[in-house]
C-alpha cells in the first residue's frame, strides 16, 4: 500500500472518529420537540467530508495537543457548518432540494422546520462548546480564546457577513474584490477558525496562530474555488448536489469572472503557498499536508 492509499484509509478511519464524536454530542431525540432534535441530527449526520473538525483536530496535534478538550469544539463546529448548509438550501436562499446525494432538511421536515433546525444547530453549538469549561476548568483560558474565535469567525465579521454580502450581491456583476471579501468570509472564516481553535487549544504562541490564520486563508480561497470549477465541470451525480447552480442563482464565481484556465492557477498557486508555510510551523503531521493537498484538489 503507498502512501497515498494509506493516508486514504487513515481519514476514513478519522472521519469515523470525528461522526462519533458528532453523534456523542447530539441531544437525545425526546420530548414534545423531539422533531427538532430530528431533523438536527438528519442534517448533521448525512456525510460529507467533516473538513473543518478534521482540520482542528490536526492542527491540535500538530502543536502537540493531547486530550478530548479538542472534541467539543470539533462538534461545535461541524454542527455551525451544518446550520449554514441547511439555511443555504432553502427556498428564499439557494432554494436546493438535495445536498450530499439525498433530500435536504426542509424539503424532508418542512420549511419551517428547516429554518428551527438551522437555528437549533447554531444554538446547539455554543451549548456544546460550553461543556469544554465544565469538563476542563484547568484550561478554561484556552477555552475561553478558542470559543471567542469560534464565535467571531461564524458571526456578522465572518461567515454570516460573507453570506449578507453574497446574497446583497446576487444578481449582480461584481469584481474580484468583493467576490474574494464574499469567499474570506463565506468560506475561509470558519476554516481558519477550525484550525486557529486547534493551534489554540494546543497552546501555541500567537505568532504561530497568526500564521495559522494565514494557511487557512488561502486553503478557504482555494477550496471555494475549486468548488466554483466543479460547479461548472462535474455533474450531480459525484457532487451529490445540483450543478449550475451558481449559473442558475446568477452568481459571480471566480469562474465567471477569470475562466477555468486562471481559477486551476490561483487554485495551484494559493495551495503551494499554503503548503509552505504550513512546513515552516514547529512540530510535523505528514497527514495534515497531504489533506491540505487532497481537499483543494477534489473532484468532489
Amino acid at each position: 500500500m503507498n502512501s497515498r492509499d494509506s493516508y486514504a484509509v487513515l481519514r476514513e478511519k478519522k472521519t469515523a472518529e470525528i461522526e462519533a464524536v458528532l453523534r456523542n454530542y447530539l441531544p437525545q431525540k425526546e420530548g414534545c420537540q423531539k422533531i427538532i432534535m430530528e431533523a438536527m441530527e438528519y442534517s448533521l449526520m448525512a456525510g460529507g467530508k467533516r473538513l473543518r473538525p478534521m482540520l482542528m483536530g490536526e492542527t491540535y496535534r500538530l502543536f502537540g495537543g493531547e486530550g478530548k478538550i479538542i472534541e467539543p469544539f470539533m462538534a461545535a463546529i461541524e454542527m455551525i457548518h451544518t446550520y449554514s448548509l441547511v439555511h443555504d438550501d432553502l427556498p428564499a436562499m439557494d432554494n436546493d432540494d438535495y445536498r450530499r446525494g439525498r433530500k435536504t432538511t426542509h424539503v424532508v421536515y418542512g420549511e419551517d422546520m428547516g429554518i428551527l433546525a438551522g437555528d437549533a444547530l447554531l444554538n446547539y453549538a455554543f451549548e456544546t462548546v460550553s461543556k469544554a469549561f465544565e469538563l476542563y476548568p484547568e484550561k478554561s483560558a484556552a477555552a475561553g480564546k478558542a470559543f471567542g474565535i469560534l464565535a467571531r469567525k461564524a458571526g456578522i465579521y465572518g461567515m454570516i457577513g460573507g453570506q449578507v454580502v453574497d446574497v446583497k450581491e446576487t444578481g449582480h456583476r461584481i469584481g474580484k474584490e468583493i467576490l474574494d471579501f464574499i469567499y474570506d468570509l463565506k468560506t475561509g472564516a470558519l476554516i481558519e477558525s477550525a484550525m486557529m481553535t486547534g493551534a489554540v487549544l494546543a497552546e501555541a504562541s500567537d505568532e504561530d496562530v497568526r500564521k495559522v490564520e494565514q494557511i487557512a486563508k488561502k486553503i478557504g480561497l482555494a477550496f471555494q474555488i475549486q468548488d466554483d470549477i466543479l460547479d461548472v465541470t462535474s455533474t450531480a451525480e459525484v457532487l451529490g448536489k445540483p450543478i449550475h447552480s451558481d449559473e442558475k442563482n446568477e452568481k459571480t464565481t471566480y469562474v465567471t469572472l477569470l475562466g477555468i484556465e486562471e481559477s486551476e492557477k490561483i487554485v495551484e498557486r494559493e495551495s503551494e503557498e499554503a503548503i509552505a508555510l504550513l512546513k515552516s510551523l514547529p512540530g510535523e503531521n505528514d497527514y495534515l499536508e497531504w489533506l491540505v493537498k487532497e481537499l483543494i484538489h477534489r473532484k468532489k
